[in-house]
C-alpha cells in the first residue's frame, strides 16, 4: 500500500488560467469539472468556475485546484503554502523555471546554494510562491 500527497491550490475565480498555464509550463493532461457540470451551481456567475481540476503530467508533476465559491470565506494569505519543485539536474529545473516566471516576481533568484546546485523562489502571476531547486545529499 503506498500513499502519495498532491499540493491543492485555491483560488477565486482564477483555477482554469492557473491550471492552464501551469499545463503550458509542464505539460500533461488538464481534467476540469466546473459546478455547472456538477450540478452544483449555488450562485449562477460561478457556475462555468472549477469545482474540481487538476493536472497530471508523465513527468510526475501533478497539482488539483478549484475556486473558492464566493459564499465561502476566502483568503489566499501571506507565504501560507510554497509549492516545492524539485528536480535532478540544474538543465532540468532551469527550464521549468523560465516558464513560471513569466508575469511572475522573482522572491529569490534562481542560483547555487549552499545546500543545492540550484535553488530560487518565484511568486508566479497567480500569487503561487514556488521553490525550485536541484535534490542533493540534504534534500534527497
Amino acid at each position: 500500500m503506498s500513499l502519495t500527497t498532491t499540493t491543492h491550490l485555491n483560488f477565486r475565480g482564477d483555477a482554469r488560467a492557473a491550471l492552464e498555464f501551469y499545463q503550458s509550463v509542464f505539460g500533461g493532461d488538464l481534467a476540469v469539472v466546473t459546478y455547472k457540470d456538477a450540478g452544483n451551481v449555488q450562485e449562477e456567475s460561478e457556475a462555468d468556475q472549477v469545482m474540481w481540476g487538476q493536472l497530471l503530467a508523465g513527468n510526475g508533476f501533478h497539482v488539483m485546484a478549484y475556486d473558492v465559491p464566493s459564499r465561502m470565506a476566502y483568503d489566499q494569505g501571506e507565504n501560507s503554502f510554497f509549492v516545492s519543485l524539485r528536480g535532478e539536474t540544474v538543465e532540468e529545473v532551469t527550464g521549468y523555471w523560465e516558464k513560471l516566471s513569466a508575469g511572475a516576481t522573482v522572491v529569490i533568484p534562481m542560483g547555487p546554494a549552499g545546500w543545492a546546485a540550484a535553488y530560487g523562489m518565484v511568486r508566479d502571476r497567480f500569487g503561487v510562491v514556488w521553490v525550485v531547486d536541484v535534490v542533493s545529499e540534504f534534500n534527497g
